[in-house]
């Protein structure tokens, strides 16, 4: 890997989703819906928030990816991920940096993610960058479409 400071910090556009759904594949206990994740998903996800999704790139390859909503209160970060050849270069604070501008400037005030408890290198990365896991509140979720299935990366 060349030195970070080639590497460029961008918002995700739709034309970057075949690199992106690539990415997401090299990654180890990553999880891809099949209608959330599908290019169409995507799609309609960034349409909805066009300026918040974020890609690293390096001599045209997508080597980190951040996609960011919000509901004009709170933003969400979701498939948060980085290459491996790329981890604990920085790859990641810089995506973060420039997703939590961006809904900034939205006017939005807080952020949230997920991260499974299993994924110990994203817990730790979050923990390092002063995030804090929340204890007084339960994460509930109802499945709407039960064709939207999630396959993991193994």
């Amino acid at each position: 890997m060349a030195g970070t400071m080639s590497i460029n910090i961008r918002v995700m556009t739709p034309e970057d989703y075949n690199k992106v759904y690539k990415l997401w594949l090299s990654i180890k206990g990553f999880g891809i819906r099949s209608i959330d994740d599908s290019r169409e998903g995507v799609e309609r996800f960034l349409r909805r928030n066009p300026t918040t999704s974020v890609v690293a790139e390096q001599n045209g390859r997508i080597v980190g990816s951040i996609m960011c909503g919000h509901d004009g209160r709170t933003g969400c970060f979701y498939h948060v991920c980085v290459a491996r050849d790329y981890r604990k270069h920085g790859v990641g604070y810089r995506m973060v940096r420039f997703a939590m501008r961006a809904l900034i400037e939205e006017g939005v005030s807080k952020v949230t993610l997920i991260a499974f408890k299993e994924n110990e290198v994203g817990n730790a990365f979050w923990q390092s960058l002063g995030w804090t896991g929340r204890e007084d509140v339960n994460y509930y979720e109802l499945i709407l479409n039960d064709q939207n299935i999630t396959n993991f990366v193994k």
